[in-house]
């Protein structure tokens, strides 16, 4: 199981800078919706973005080297994709983003795979923090 979780950390990182690159260069590809306030919303993601990676890489690098601090940043990247998982979703329920064709196919897959990362890593660190903590967790 360390192995999916540390091809997911690989993944995770590797999506957010892609998604971010394409975001700021040519948004119209990722933008499900063309209003200000959208891109408003959307605009207001880097940041939190940024710490999900930089917590995805801390986990990453801890999780390898085994050190004891592997759980704390599995708990800190797998909250911050379950806080902005929340936040993704209900903007997306509130305004039918998921409605809207291959953009809301594209959001909906967003928001899935942020759910689905953010369990497997909370739960991987919760029922192996005990090995995490010693540096021994497989």
């Amino acid at each position: 199981m360390k192995r999916v979780i540390v091809v997911m950390l690989v993944l995770a990182i590797a999506l957010d800078v892609a998604y971010w690159s394409i975001w700021f260069t040519s948004r119209n590809t990722l933008a499900s919706e063309h209003r200000a306030a959208y891109y408003e919303f959307e605009n207001a993601f880097p940041l939190a973005d940024l710490w999900l990676g930089l917590a995805c890489l801390l986990a990453l690098v801890a999780l390898l080297q085994r050190r004891e601090t592997a759980l704390l940043w599995l708990i800190c990247a797998g909250s911050a994709g379950l806080y902005l998982f929340g936040m993704d979703f209900l903007y997306d329920v509130e305004h039918g983003i998921f409605a809207k064709g291959g953009g809301g196919i594209v959001e909906a897959c967003i928001v899935a795979v942020t759910l689905v990362f953010s369990v497997t890593v909370l739960r991987f660190a919760w029922t192996r923090r005990d090995a995490l903590i010693a540096g021994s967790a497989t």
